[in-house]
């Protein structure tokens, strides 16, 4: 045996190593994908269990992978782990609501600050494509489609800021709040003003007008912080009536 063909038969198993290490990631992305938009989308919701078993059905993973899953989700910052009981949806108290928004609106209106005038044409083509697609999803209810338009313009419209950490620090925080936001995005008022926005933003930077930009960022946050502290008062009122009732 030549010392190539040697070589190729000992390549192989290498190979097939990285093709299904491959195979394994891609997976683990997609199943996690799927799992954040159910959270936003609040088919799943805040303290919801996720089980590894429940997963490896419904996605037919393996247990290991199905526990990398969790890793994963957990470290978008979209499920917590609690002692005896395992995986949850992440929830928030009304505190750590308004500490992430905080935090948000700092970062975001920092973006908006940093935006170049005038900005290209093509930049602005762009956004309009986008918040075409966006529209059209809205249009005809499709939510899964009006998630991932609307992940898409925020992206393209933080990244004229320019600054790589300061967009990934927003894309951070702003999955973090995937939770919340599932309150507002299934309430047609909420999706209409977010349409809305978008468009009056897309004016903002057509006109160079920073101080309307600035305000409209700080107002398109305002919707989902606020729907998710009303229905937590409201399911905290409802259950101190029930306790009140059966005490």
């Amino acid at each position: 045996m030549t010392i190539t063909a040697k070589s190729r038969r000992s390549d192989a198993p290498a190979a097939r190593t990285v093709e299904r290490d491959r195979n394994v990631d891609q997976t683990l992305r997609s199943v996690a994908d799927e799992l954040e938009e159910q959270i936003v989308l609040g088919v799943l919701h805040p303290r919801e269990r996720l089980v590894e078993d429940d997963l490896c059905e419904r996605f037919n993973l393996k247990r290991h992978v199905a526990r990398q899953v969790l890793a994963e989700v957990e470290r978008r910052g979209l499920v917590e782990r609690r002692k005896n009981v395992g995986a949850l949806v992440k929830s928030y108290t009304p505190r750590e609501v308004a500490e992430l928004y905080a935090l948000r609106e700092l970062l975001e209106v920092d973006a908006a600050r940093r935006i170049v005038f005038p900005v290209s044409r093509e930049a602005l083509d762009s956004l309009a494509a986008i918040q075409a697609e966006h529209d059209a999803a809205a249009d005809v209810g499709d939510l899964r489609r009006v998630f991932r338009a609307n992940m898409a313009f925020h992206h393209a419209f933080f990244a004229l800021s320019e600054s790589q950490v300061l967009t990934e620090a927003i894309r951070e925080y702003e999955r973090r709040t995937h939770a919340i936001r599932s309150v507002s995005i299934v309430f047609p008022q909420y999706l209409e003003k977010a349409r809305a926005q978008h468009h009056q933003m897309i004016e903002a930077l057509r006109t160079g007008d920073r101080e309307s930009l600035i305000g409209l960022c700080r107002e398109h946050l305002v919707p989902s912080r606020d729907a998710y502290l009303e229905a937590q008062h409201r399911r905290s009122f409802g259950y101190a009536a029930q306790k009140s009732e059966t005490g």
